[in-house]
């Protein structure tokens, strides 16, 4: 059974992509109001289906774990705009209870959460850390390419500089991107070797 939308909110389609790319790993993402799962092709489609809907029950949950926040969002929005051409797109952005990091993002439910401790920081910080999970949804690691979207924000060394010394006063505290496991389902095949663990919507 899909998990609960919000009122008035049509449930999301599911839409189920067989790719020959795929041996053992499926992932989904979410598209605006349509789940997308890849699975492999030579998977029976029954257990297509199971598959699937684990997966589209497990974003579902994903997005409604965030406690949406619309000053985060009105400003995320402005970040967006401002920074990458008003491309991105997201599900939720939200505070939440998070003691070790000060933000993460999971891009295959295109959901961000901050922080609640982060309100406390200058606003120029929060920008930062929000600039930082936006990027997460164009890029799942922290790679150069990663690094040049960051690097926009024009404060961007300076505000890695003041967080680096809360988490020195504190210790505790640390910016990356989250992958849960939360829309990435790995089937691993008797006598075979571990399951490819990949950000889900990569073949």
């Amino acid at each position: 059974m899909a998990s609960p939308t919000p009122t008035g909110a049509p449930p999301p389609e599911l839409r189920i992509i067989p790719s020959a790319r795929r041996r053992r790993s499926s992932a989904a993402r979410l598209v605006g109001n349509v789940v997308e799962v890849r699975v492999p092709a030579l998977m029976p489609p029954a257990e297509q289906r199971r598959v699937a809907e684990r997966l589209r029950d497990r974003i579902l949950r994903s997005v409604g774990r965030v406690h949406r926040a619309p000053d985060l969002e009105r400003r995320a929005h402005e970040l967006n705009s401002q920074l990458f051409g008003g491309r991105l797109r997201w599900q939720a952005i939200g505070w939440a209870e998070q003691r070790s990091r000060w933000g993460s993002c999971t891009p295959d439910s295109g959901t961000i959460r901050i922080a609640r401790r982060a309100a406390a920081l200058p606003g120029w910080v929060l920008d930062y850390l929000l600039v930082h999970e936006l990027a997460h949804l164009v890029e799942g690691n922290h790679g150069p390419r990663f690094w040049a979207l960051v690097d926009r924000y024009p404060l961007t060394e300076r505000a890695r500089g003041y967080l680096m010394a809360v988490d020195h006063g504190a210790g505790v505290g640390s910016v990356g991107t989250e992958d849960d496991g939360l829309a990435d389902e790995s089937e691993r095949e008797p006598g075979g070797d571990e399951p490819d663990r990949a950000i889900a919507a990569r073949d």
